[in-house]
């Protein structure tokens, strides 16, 4: 389920899902499906995640499954994103920056950024994300859903990067992103890296987009 403790919380609502070619297993519960669900929240939920006996969701239509859709598009990465918010058990993905998610993406910033891009598992490092075989620098006030905001410097304590959704104001002083951070996990919150003068985050462009 979503959320078993939150009223209204633990149902989905699902208008397909997929056989992703990849068996998870949650205890005794397995199943390679992913379900698309449109409410309480949108992007994709591991069926086993569902408190059903089935290794899919009975008499939801399945689709071919494609994680790399060409063209790319911003709102796949948004949502991919939005997939590790609840995919460890209704709860967020936890960080590490040892282990890998059932995905087999890596648990930290730049595994999740590449899960979401759909780069191949488990994901490139902060600085091989601000590379140019993946991504290209623009100014702050051009960033758009799907774009990366990225601090490629220092060591792996100190680099980081986040998922751009959208602007929280005209003047652009604060917006929202996804992020895989650490304690807390897979966030999507208001946030401000890059903003200040001086910072050392810099926004950069997915190649994949096209723009």
């Amino acid at each position: 389920m979503i959320n078993r403790t939150a009223a209204g919380q633990d149902r989905i609502t699902a208008d397909y899902q997929v056989d992703t070619g990849r068996r998870v297993c949650e205890g005794s519960a397995c199943s390679a499906f992913m379900a698309h669900i449109t409410r309480p929240v949108t992007g994709f939920l591991t069926v086993v995640a569902v408190d059903i006996p089935e290794d899919r969701l009975p008499g939801v239509p399945v689709q071919a499954w494609n994680p790399d859709p060409q063209p790319a598009s911003r709102q796949r990465t948004l949502e991919r994103a939005a997939i590790w918010l609840t995919a460890n058990n209704g709860r967020p993905v936890p960080y590490s920056q040892g282990e890998h998610w059932r995905d087999g993406y890596r648990q930290d910033c730049s595994g999740y950024a590449s899960m979401a891009l759909g780069l191949p598992a488990p994901g490139t490092n902060t600085k091989g994300l601000a590379d140019r075989r993946h991504t290209r620098p623009i100014a702050m006030n051009e960033l758009k859903p799907g774009d990366l905001v990225i601090d490629a410097i220092g060591d792996n304590n100190t680099r980081h990067v986040v998922i751009f959704e959208k602007w929280n104001d005209a003047a652009h002083r604060s917006y929202t992103a996804y992020e895989q951070r650490s304690r807390y996990g897979t966030s999507h919150r208001t946030v401000t890296y890059g903003l200040k003068a001086g910072s050392e985050y810099k926004a950069h462009r997915p190649l994949q987009y096209g723009d």
